[in-house]
């Protein structure tokens, strides 16, 4: 897929073309001179001086320094910085003509002295959280004869002012953490133009490490100094994660938590974290600032409130104790120890004690005279959301923290009467757990998270956004779209705009040249990836026989893989580590895994079908398997080592959802090599059947006898316009082979070929079509003799029957035309849609398995019905009426009932027949439990099925008719079977749309 729109509207934007603005943002930097620009850098030297006013917050001062680097890194000179402890007279004598001045109102005596002298209006931000304006003054200070003021309504507002500025000069927030190289310029403008960011979409907006073993604790322990208790998460790596998280204008962390003890393991961790403006929180299961290995290692006693509260009670005074100084969002609740069930069941009263008693020794020793004025946070996860749901409350004040399923489907969200609280979300791009662990390589598709974001967000959850992402690297991307949409969801927060995102993505990190082509890439990638994680694909997960499934997928996979090694080998030198990291690895890591799998499953086959080709497929598979042996080794040594590690996850060879210890191999098959078949040495195979001729082998459901096989039946309307019969080897002696059609109006190609049991590669596909203008009308056989020089043993020589059936559609129809006893529609490919006022259909791009999607917007619409609701109708030209009538499957995307009395469901009827409402997601049993059929719906890449039977009497045009009843319901793809569906993962590809 390419994305030529957005070539147009990189150049259109003008802010590529030499520059990297932020993402899309108004321009405030040129590389080019321009009439009222203030110069910042000539002939690669700053001629500028950053100013910041002594007075203000250390986080701001610290973040001019980065500023004054970042010029370093675009020019090779840093700018001078400059503090002053006044309105700036004592930096007068070194200023220079031209300046920039960073400041925070209140904060800074610079700042505050343009103000009251009125030469800086802050009307806009002012009293705003986060906010900033970056504008030109003329005379700012004395022997300044104009500058660059960037002024912040708060420290993190300031902050993020100055990080824009580093964006816009060529300095990706990335430049760390995926090696994007800075833009070279040797001159620097500021534009004559006043940019205003007001308040974050969201407040709290950050990240969680978690799932950080083998990976990312491998690469701590190479890099920083191992602490008294494990490995060394100390403030030298936190600050390289604080800053990335203020560059991508983020101020929050959960930090490590399986191996490590941030306040424990580094002293000046929480100290570190206040000097760069970062609030810290703690995950769902750490309460006050305390982790759970600190519990483990250093606690008394067990994890249990109803028998040792009076320890853990004392623990919790002493993460509050320790941190109080500092600015966090403090959790409150509990869970059981090592993220596990608090409970057998809802102990609805243990847990109201263990809130009523936190927020005690918050109001102790804070020393507030109302807690309520203290952030905190109880997340409502797995088992907890339990707790809500049968009544219990906290007060006001304290955000409920809603979750998804560790997959990206929200679990619950508030309702228009639960608006007391602050509401938030919980997500994860990384988790560990049932069906699977997911924390390999990046397997998130960004129009997935712009859903459930878009539905998070319009129902209220603004307060606090947090993702689980695992070792951090390699989920560069989706972090990178996370917090620019919990930053900016006005700008980011449709699903439209993804394709844009990503394009802009692109430019930032690699430039204009290759952007459309970079993002179109990743499109791609983030479909692929999310039809199944790599960790529960196998060697069954796509049909070898049917529809060519499992032949195309792979065929996906390595024309993506090429097309970004063609990238790569166009881009400039110093961008192929970035390159390789965030796009090249991934494609060819993924092609390569899907190369093992589905070449396991033709091997498994071929050696059942005795082919002597098995017997290449194993050895390909074992060089294929040191391929990714060799990809994780250069990943681990990119830059001479610098990411060692970061690719140690193990990722083949899971048997239950906990990883395993080391990458293995499914097992392989072998046949005789040396000895031929006792049915000769040519073989005959065909799509659609286990079975293979000369002989009966037991797989062999379909053949005649023992020499006769028989193809799927073919029609002018099928999908794929021909069928394919394999003639491989079986033996030890090469042989030509012919193949012989009866009937004039059956073609084949190739009709005669050689096969050698020495070259795998001479096993010849034959394709065979119909001629169509020539066939007989109606159903027909048509019959291929398939001969040989080669003997066939005590058999007789082998043939195929294809049987056909001409058929018609009337003039002027448009629609979809039933072949091969079924109809497969892609949802977003309706016919006709309606809407019901503001309630309509949009498509979400890319979020099928093998199309777009669609789904109702707005997400806070009322439920709908089938009266007045808005409907998609498909029409249909069938020619089959099974006596015991059709089977209708709808794939729908994943998702919950995530409104209390909402369960999600849709409508189908088929013509004029009454619609039948179906609840498709079943009710819980248990309040701790997931619905029915959930561990295989997340497996099977977040997506439901449901089957519905329709009555027919008759043939011919029929409108089959499909209503969303509630938003959240995502309409992927509708099969129905008339008799003819096989099974797949993916289902039958598309039916013929006239």
């Amino acid at each position: 897929m390419k994305l030529p729109h957005l070539q147009p509207l990189l150049a259109a934007a003008g802010l590529f073309v030499t520059l990297s603005s932020a993402l899309g943002q108004k321009s405030i930097i040129s590389a080019n001179k321009q009439a009222g620009v203030l110069t910042l850098v000539e002939n690669s030297r700053p001629v500028a001086r950053i100013h910041v006013s002594s007075t203000d917050y250390p986080a701001v001062i610290r973040a001019a320094h980065d500023l004054a680097a970042d010029f370093g890194r675009v020019t090779g000179h840093n700018m001078t910085l400059t503090l002053t402890n006044s309105t700036g007279k004592a930096a007068a004598a070194a200023a220079g003509t031209s300046a920039i001045i960073v400041g925070t109102i209140g904060e800074s005596a610079l700042i505050d002295s343009l103000v009251a002298n009125k030469k800086l209006n802050i009307s806009g931000i002012v009293g705003k959280w986060e906010s900033f304006r970056t504008t030109l003054v003329d005379n700012p200070i004395p022997g300044v004869s104009r500058a660059l003021v960037i002024a912040g309504s708060d420290k993190r507002g300031t902050i993020f002012g100055v990080y824009e500025v580093s964006e816009q000069i060529g300095v990706s927030p990335w430049y760390y953490w995926a090696d994007v190289p800075p833009q070279q310029h040797k001159a620097l403008y500021a534009l004559k133009t006043t940019l205003q960011r007001g308040e974050p979409s969201v407040k709290y907006r950050g990240i969680f490490l978690n799932d950080e073993q083998p990976a990312l604790t491998g690469w701590v322990n190479d890099n920083f100094p191992r602490g008294e208790y494990g490995p060394g998460y100390n403030h030298e790596f936190y600050s390289r994660v604080f800053e990335l998280l203020l560059r991508l204008r983020a101020n929050l962390l959960w930090p490590t938590m399986w191996d490590s003890m941030f306040a424990v393991d580094d002293a000046l961790n929480q100290k570190t974290a206040d000097m760069y403006g970062i609030v810290m929180s703690t995950s769902h299961t750490e309460p006050l600032q305390m982790s759970t290995k600190e519990w483990n290692t250093l606690g008394n006693g067990t994890w249990d409130y109803t028998s040792n509260s009076g320890e853990i009670y004392k623990y919790w005074q002493k993460g509050v104790e320790r941190a109080k100084d500092y600015e966090n969002i403090w959790t409150i609740g509990m869970r059981g120890n090592g993220d596990n069930n608090l409970g057998e069941g809802v102990v609805t009263e243990l847990l109201s004690k263990v809130v009523k008693d936190q927020r005690e020794i918050l109001a102790n020793v804070l020393g507030v005279d109302d807690v309520a004025t203290v952030p905190q946070v109880w997340c409502l996860y797995k088992d907890i959301q339990a707790y809500y749901e049968a009544g219990m409350r906290v007060p006001d004040n304290v955000t409920l923290l809603w979750t998804d399923d560790n997959w990206g489907n929200v679990r619950r969200l508030p309702s228009a009467n639960e608006t007391h609280n602050q509401a938030g979300i919980y997500y994860h791009f990384d988790y560990v757990g049932d069906p699977r662990n997911y924390k390999w390589i990046n397997t998130v598709s960004l129009t997935k998270t712009a859903h459930e974001l878009h539905l998070t967000y319009e129902r209220g959850a603004r307060e606090i956004w947090v993702v689980n992402v695992g070792d951090l690297k390699p989920l560069e991307v989706p972090i990178d779209y996370f917090l620019n949409l919990a930053y900016d969801f006005d700008r980011w927060g449709g699903v439209e705009e993804v394709d844009a995102y990503t394009a802009l993505w692109a430019a930032r990190e690699f430039g204009t040249t290759h952007a459309a082509e970079i993002a179109s890439i990743m499109s791609l990638y983030g479909t692929y990836a999310a039809r199944r994680k790599y960790e529960l694909v196998d060697s069954t997960t796509y049909s070898p026989i049917h529809y060519h499934e499992a032949e195309l997928v792979l065929s996906q996979w390595r024309n993506l893989s090429a097309r970004a090694k063609a990238v790569h080998s166009a881009l400039p030198a110093a961008y192929r580590p970035t390159f390789f990291e965030l796009v090249l690895h991934p494609t060819k890591a993924a092609y390569t895994v899907y190369d093992i799998h589905v070449t396991t499953g033709r091997n498994n086959l071929y050696a059942s079908q005795r082919r002597t080709s098995a017997n290449a497929l194993a050895q390909h598979v074992m060089k294929q398997f040191d391929e990714d042996a060799v990809l994780t080794r250069e990943y681990n040594g990119l830059l001479g080592g610098k990411w060692n590690h970061m690719m140690d996850q193990p990722h083949l060879g899971y048997n239950y959802w906990q990883q395993p210890m080391r990458n293995t191999l499914a097992p392989l098959a072998w046949v005789q090599a040396g000895v031929a078949s006792v049915a000769g040495h040519m073989g005959v195979a065909i799509e659609g059947s286990n079975g293979t001729v000369p002989g009966d082998d037991r797989y062999n459901t379909v053949a005649y006898g023992n020499n006769t096989l028989v193809l799927p039946a073919l029609d002018p309307f099928a999908a794929t316009p021909y069928r394919t019969i394999e003639i491989f080897s079986r033996g030890t002696e090469p042989f030509f082979f012919n193949v012989t059609p009866h009937n004039s109006w059956v073609h084949v190609q190739p009709k005669t070929g050689f096969v050698d049991p020495q070259d795998p590669a001479t096993d010849t596909t034959v394709r065979v079509s119909v001629d169509w203008d020539a066939a007989p009308e109606g159903y027909n056989i048509g019959f291929l003799d398939i001969t040989s020089s080669a003997s066939y043993g005590d058999f007789g020589a082998p043939s195929v029957n294809l049987p056909i059936n001409k058929t018609a559609v009337p003039t002027g129809f448009t629609g979809f035309v039933e072949s091969d006893k079924h109809v497969s529609i892609e949802a977003s490919h309706a016919s006709r849609n309606t809407s019901n006022g503001e309630v309509h259909y949009s498509t979400l791009p890319n979020l099928g398995r093998t199309g777009d999607a669609v789904t109702i917007f707005p997400v806070t619409a009322d439920t709908q019905d089938t009266a007045s609701g808005p409907r998609l109708d498909y029409d249909l030209h069938l020619f089959t009426v099974p006596s015991y009538g059709a089977n209708i499957t709808v794939y729908l995307g994943g998702a919950l009932n995530n409104q209390p009395g909402r369960p999600l469901k849709y409508a189908i009827a088929l013509d004029d027949e009454t619609p039948q409402e179906v609840q498709y997601i079943p009710n819980l049993k248990t309040p701790l439990a997931m619905p029915d059929g959930w561990l295989e719906m997340v497996a099977d890449g977040n997506v439901w099925k449901h089957t519905t039977r329709h009555n027919m009497t008759s043939p011919g045009k029929k409108t089959l008719k499909l209503w969303a009843l509630e938003p959240s319901v995502v309409f992927q793809k509708v099969v129905m079977d008339l008799g003819g569906v096989r099974p797949s993962y993916l289902g039958p590809p598309e039916s013929v749309r006239l």
